[in-house]
């Protein structure tokens, strides 16, 4: 009978697994796009946490969502705290689902989903095979985790042991261990259900081991929070605090929320005795669940604010001097298996080191003033340490499965990875060196060169800043603005030669060093521009890309 559990469970978890992982695939960058924009304050962020962690069934990836969205500015500490109250009622859909007695179901959805999986090796139906092969294989687990458990029924042990189950504290606390052991609410709450089938358990009993559950989630956040950034630490503290203080304030009032339960729930009135509990409190277990989560969530969300600086009190920011060390902002292992979300999260932090390229290029022109390199060089290196981070994580990303859209996209941010690295080598082992030159031999460009090379520099700077955001977010009219450039950037180049060409004619004694350094400023920037306008090129479709070459 222990195997039969054990396996069942099994089973269960594993096709929780495979459902939830073929949702997250199939509507991951959508659930995404849907989190970043309606997000606008508290009550608008937990109606789209609840629906986004209904569709794809992952609170803790809804979490880590928010989290990038905090980090990013995108959202702020007391608009994903409302997502985080939302993401615990999408939760509760999961137990909505598995209350259903739909045993008959189990092997068709399985079949059904295999064949999907099999056939459709490429695309969104493969991943809706996936889920429903999971959901089959859940059905499954919960038909033979009940067939293992019908003995217990007349088990004089068993029955004593459910009804210390009664005292709402023990039933909590017995709900809270089991859901950190198996670290999954769900599979807490699922065996609830399937006891209640069984007609081993009764709704209080049952609503005390869901509140155990969801305090044992908070086990699962602060593991998950280990060595992230303090906006995920946050984040967990805001999930547990949450779970626990809901669990606590309810406790008193079991009873109550039971018996509305009971009110909105389906009576069984033809049946008697543990035949009509079996029938009637697995689908009251899941409506309290439904309900309790609601009621926290409307209960709490005027405190939202609260709750952020709770948890930022809990989790104060850290000291940590970024000139001599960097951290990747965005990017997070527990989204690898999700590549619609991790190439998400890998596009943020090639904005990390595009922001880094261009503070490099804004500060080029105090190092030709003071001939100081050294913070150009820190950021340098900064930028390479931010490359090597996500080319790791790409790599990873890389071994799952891509569909053709994701494969393209992976294979267009390593290149991306690639250019803009190269642009910062342009600035800070090209570029910036020739400033230490020019201050070491005491000399200056004459106001007519200086002028020009401001105009050109200008033009450089407008077209590394339209080139990162081309590549950053695919905008044609920000390459097509790189490509344009090409022109006056061309114009400017023969001005500043025909000048050069004109002052090696005067008597100089400094005139054959001053054209040479000038002459490889103008290299180096002309460098910088040919980085820009192949990061522009990667992004423009080849119809428009000739159009622009012909003009």
């Amino acid at each position: 009978m222990t195997i039969e559990l054990l396996g069942g469970l099994a089973l269960f978890l594993y096709g929780m697994e495979k459902m939830t992982d073929g949702l997250k695939a199939a509507a991951g960058k959508q659930m995404n796009t849907l989190l970043a924009k309606l997000t606008g304050n508290p009550v608008l962020g937990a109606i789209t946490g609840a629906i986004v962690t209904a569709v794809i069934q992952s609170s803790s990836v809804t979490t880590v969502l928010v989290v990038g969205f905090v980090s990013a500015g995108l959202m702020t500490l007391v608009q994903s705290v409302g997502v985080i109250f939302g993401a615990n009622v999408g939760t509760t859909v999961t137990a909505q689902i598995v209350a259903f007695n739909t045993t008959a179901l189990a092997y068709p959805l399985i079949a059904i989903g295999f064949l999907m999986a099999s056939v459709w090796k490429q695309g969104v139906a493969r991943h809706y095979g996936a889920m429903l092969m999971g959901l089959g294989l859940i059905f499954y687990g919960m038909a033979v985790m009940g067939s293992a458990m019908s003995p217990l029924r007349t088990h004089e042990g068993f029955a004593q042991l459910l009804q210390s189950l009664q005292n709402p504290v023990l039933g909590m606390l017995a709900g809270a261990a089991f859901t950190a052991l198996v670290q999954s609410s769900s599979a807490t709450i699922g065996l609830a259900v399937v006891m209640a089938t069984q007609g081993l358990l009764s709704l209080p009993a049952g609503i005390a081991i869901l509140f155990g559950a969801k305090i044992g989630t908070g086990i699962t956040a602060i593991l998950a929070a280990i060595g992230k950034p303090q906006d995920a630490k946050r984040a967990a503290a805001v999930h547990v605090l949450f779970n626990v203080l809901g669990a606590v304030i309810w406790l008193p009032f079991i009873a109550q929320l039971a018996g509305f339960a009971e009110m909105v729930s389906p009576v069984a009135a033809h049946l008697q005795g543990v035949e009509r509990l079996a029938e009637e409190v697995p689908r009251q277990i899941a409506n309290a669940a439904t309900i309790w989560a609601t009621a926290n969530t409307l209960i709490f969300l005027p405190f939202a604010a609260l709750f952020a600086k709770m948890a930022s009190k809990l989790i104060p920011d850290r000291a940590v001097d970024e000139r001599a060390i960097i951290r990747p902002r965005y990017l997070d292992d527990t989204l690898i298996r999700l590549p619609a979300m991790a190439l998400e999260r890998a596009r943020l932090e090639l904005g990390h080191m595009g922001e880094l390229t261009e503070a490099m290029l804004a500060k080029v022109k105090s190092a030709f003033e003071t001939g100081d390199l050294s913070e150009l060089s820190q950021q340098y290196d900064q930028v390479v340490v931010l490359r090597e981070a996500v080319l790791t994580y790409l790599q990873h990303v890389g071994r799952g499965e891509l569909s053709d859209l994701e494969a393209d996209e992976h294979a267009r941010l390593v290149a991306a990875t690639g250019d803009i690295e190269n642009m910062g080598a342009a600035i800070s082992r090209e570029l910036a060196p020739l400033a230490r030159t020019l201050k070491e031999a005491d000399i200056a460009p004459s106001q007519e060169t200086a002028e020009l090379l401001k105009r050109l520099f200008k033009r450089i700077q407008e077209s590394a800043h339209a080139a990162l955001r081309a590549v950053l977010e695919g905008d044609e009219r920000a390459a097509q603005t790189v490509v344009a450039n090409r022109n006056a950037i061309l114009e400017l180049t023969a001005e500043l030669h025909r000048q050069q060409a004109a002052r090696l004619a005067q008597d100089d004694p400094n005139r054959l060093l001053k054209h040479r350094v000038q002459i490889e400023i103008l290299d180096k920037l002309r460098r910088i521009y040919s980085v820009a306008e192949d990061m522009a090129i990667s992004v423009l479709p080849r119809s428009v890309l000739v159009g622009e070459l012909t003009v």
